[in-house]
């Protein structure tokens, strides 16, 4: 069903949520008479952030007006006439609106379309979370609503006193003051008629007095009353604000940690906006209030305890504002998180109150710098850091900008770039990957039209800086450990030394599924086959790892057993090879990828031979090996399992896979039976020739007869495989066939590509070393 007809069903808060995102700048009868072809179009694939996407944008604007003149000229009759009318407005609104700036129409539809789905959504509690998450924001918006009424009640109660004071300071003027003057009047009358008129005069000024005191009594009553429900308003503002601030916000930024590590997007923030922005409006309205009520005071003094109570409040008020504005200063859009000097950056930061408290009427500018963990400690302890910073960033400097039609007030960075870092001293075997340093983002704010200034700071998620590439893959693993273990709150950067192996796996299979974008994760098996890896144990059962705890060091700084390599190295080299070049065949489930050498013999020797399987070398990182079974060319009737030397990285880029595989003709069924063909025929390369006479073996090329296969040990674990067919003698290249000649004689270049592609990896590898069983 369209989401127009559906957001044409909502009902209350909803549907006032939904009729709000129309007005001057998109009216809504556009909305409803477009709606199937707005609905139609493609707005998501205009990146907003690009100037150059300006072109898209312009012609979205076009055919949207387009499409209005053509709505309107249809319109027949009487009520027909007066819709032409309008829509042909509309169209050349639109066009004034918009033309010098279509990116801003596309931004506006795509708010339109994403808050209308996302009320829709939650109207609809498509599903148990949805449910969930409907009850929590019903909470929510119920708690707003309680403060509506409160704040409502309140400013009833203060117009009430304002109209008492003022009633209260006539009838002083009137009465009281005016009888003074009779009494002081009577001076100079003679002492006969001012002792005839004096008791009089008196009786009156104490009934006046009686009733004064009484009404000041009573505007007392009225004040505290009003104070009293003001303390009452604060508290659930402040109870209101700790579950959005502290609650849903803090679980958004560690959604948006996550997300680094791979896991699922951390959402939009237009909900969270739109609670920080009635918290705004609710604060900034009781603000007004207590002033006003501390206006009335000193107009009219009165002893008693009003004027602390109503300091209390406006330090306590001043308090929530302070704790709302400086925490909704968020970073939209995290820096990398493995920074490399020299190369361009961007981050967006962002203030959730949008332009509630008029901030953007004086445009602040926000500014970025590179400071260290313990420079990040000292500033949130409040502790001067003599504005240093530990390097140089270019381009650091960016105004925010207000987005009237989505309400955001952001700053988009787009060309920053680390020019030079400065590193502190190191501790013990802390290598300068492990070195965390923040992008701080400061600026100020103007709240109020200057009532009042803040001072906002807000640090990114930690960043490790790099000056070669070959430092990415442990600052990678520095992030993955920082992102997936820590605590909210914790003192910047602290992280557990150790964490138990189920944490780590959940981990890992989160980033393995995000690197090589697949829904097929780390099976258990999988997983075991790590454990074994890491804690150099035999074991094969799952329970056996779940209390057991690995620490840093294990993970990426101490070489695994036997290798030059951390466990953590082994682990990224594989994603990197899946990711690159395997990633189809990972999904098909084609590879099981993590079985040691004894357990591929051990599953393949029950298997006919020619059945073979793909594993993750355990000797070279980003290597992949084939195992296969065959017979033992040196002991007639035993069979045994080959090793084909690992393929890398630099091996695919030649050759892939599947081409492989299909070349090594003694590869028949894929573990457990599956024909080679039938799951890797797919994605053959197709001949380049019409006749494959200039197809090669692989195996008749790099088996060279061995006289002495004793001589030559690492030539294969044993000697050439028994599945292959020698023959006597062996060429490097093919004798040259009539097909590869045209009618002239000359060479045909279709049919000599394979040939050239055969003596490149040919003359790539040394022979000798083509098959080896003793480095997979």
């Amino acid at each position: 069903m369209a989401v127009w007809i559906q957001a044409q069903q909502l009902q209350g808060d909803a549907l006032h949520q939904m009729q709000s995102l129309y007005g001057h700048h998109f009216p809504i009868e556009v909305r409803h008479y477009l709606s199937q072809w707005i609905e139609g179009q493609l707005w998501d694939t205009v990146d907003l952030e690009n100037p150059q996407e300006e072109f898209k944008a312009k012609r979205l604007l076009d055919s949207l007006i387009q499409e209005l003149q053509k709505k309107a000229e249809h319109q027949m009759g009487e009520d027909g006439f007066l819709l032409k009318i309008k829509l042909g407005h509309y169209a050349s609104q639109l066009k004034s609106t918009y033309d010098r700036c279509p990116l801003e129409l596309v931004r506006c539809i795509k708010h339109i379309l994403y808050t209308e789905q996302r009320l829709v959504k939650e109207a609809s509690n498509v599903s148990t979370h949805t449910h969930t998450m409907s009850q929590k924001y019903q909470q929510i918006n119920q708690a707003f609503e309680e403060l509506r009424i409160l704040t409502q009640d309140t400013e009833n109660d203060l117009r009430k006193l304002q109209h008492s004071q003022e009633y209260f300071i006539i009838q002083y003027q009137e009465k009281s003051l005016r009888i003074q003057a009779q009494l002081t009047s009577l001076s100079t009358l003679p002492p006969a008629d001012r002792q005839l008129r004096e008791p009089s005069l008196l009786s009156k000024r104490a009934t006046v007095e009686a009733w004064l005191t009484r009404e000041a009594n009573t505007l007392q009553k009225y004040r505290l009353g009003l104070a009293e429900k003001h303390q009452k308003t604060l508290a659930l503002l402040r109870k209101q604000q700790t579950v959005i601030l502290d609650d849903e916000l803090i679980q958004w930024k560690r959604r948006q940690q996550l997300a680094g590590n791979g896991g699922p997007p951390e959402g939009g923030l237009d909900i969270l906006q739109s609670w920080c922005e009635k918290l705004a409006e609710t604060i900034w309205q009781n603000r007004q209030q207590i002033r006003r009520a501390e206006h009335l005071r000193q107009q009219l003094p009165i002893p008693g305890a009003i004027e602390e109570l109503l300091n209390d409040l406006n330090s306590t008020i001043t308090d929530i504002i302070s704790a709302l504005v400086t925490s909704t200063f968020i970073i939209e859009k995290q820096p990398p998180q493995v920074l490399k000097t020299q190369t361009k950056f961007a981050a967006t930061v962002r203030l959730l109150v949008g332009g509630k408290l008029n901030v953007h009427m004086n445009p602040p500018q926000v500014k970025a710098t590179i400071t260290s963990e313990q420079q990040a400690k000292a500033l949130l302890k409040n502790e001067n850091t003599r504005n240093d910073s530990s390097g140089e960033i270019l381009n650091n400097n960016c105004v925010m900008e207000y987005h009237q039609t989505t309400g955001t007030l952001s700053a988009h960075f787009r060309n920053m770039s680390l020019k030079r870092i400065k590193r502190s001293d190191r501790r013990g075997a802390e290598s300068v990957t492990e070195e965390k340093f923040t992008i701080l983002f400061e600026s100020q704010f103007s709240v109020g039209g200057n009532e009042l200034v803040f001072q906002v700071k807000t640090l990114s998620l930690p960043v490790v800086v790099i000056v070669h590439g070959s430092q990415d893959n442990n600052a990678t693993a520095t992030v993955l450990w920082d992102n997936a273990f820590a605590e909210p709150g914790r003192v910047p950067f602290v992280v557990p030394d150790k964490v138990l192996w189920p944490q780590l796996c959940e981990a890992l299979n989160m980033k393995y599924k995000a690197e090589v974008q697949s829904n097929r994760g780390l099976s258990e098996e999988n997983l075991v086959f790590l454990a074994q890896k890491a804690f150099s144990s035999s074991s094969n059962s799952p329970e056996e790892f779940h209390s057991m705890t690995m620490t840093w060091s294990q993970f990426n700084r101490e070489s695994l057993p036997g290798r030059n390599f951390t466990f953590w190295q082994w682990f990224d080299g594989v994603m990197e090879l899946t990711k690159k070049h395997l990633k189809p065949h990972w999904n098909d489930g084609a590879i099981l990828g993590f079985v040691n050498k004894q357990q591929a013999q051990d599953m393949l020797m029950s298997k006919p031979n020619g059945t073979f399987l793909l594993r993750f070398s355990d000797s070279e990182i980003g290597g992949i090996t084939i195992a296969w079974v065959a017979e033992n060319p040196n002991k007639a009737g035993e069979r045994m399992v080959w090793n084909l030397m690992p393929y890398t990285t630099k091996d695919f880029s030649i050759r892939s896979l599947a081409d492989r595989i299909s070349d090594l003709n003694h590869l028949l069924f894929l573990y457990p039976d599956r024909p080679k063909d039938e799951v890797f025929s797919k994605y053959y390369t197709p001949p380049l020739c019409k006749t494959r006479r200039c197809s090669m073996d692989y195996v008749s090329q790099f088996a060279t007869p061995n006289p002495d296969p004793a001589a030559n040990p690492t030539y294969m674990d044993h000697a050439a495989s028994p599945a292959v067919s020698h023959p006597q003698s062996y060429g490097m290249y093919q004798p040259m066939s009539d097909s590869m000649l045209d009618a002239d004689g000359d060479f045909d270049l279709d049919d000599t590509m394979d040939v050239a592609r055969h003596v490149e990896e040919l003359l790539r590898r040394p022979m000798e070393n083509q098959w080896s069983g003793q480095q997979s």
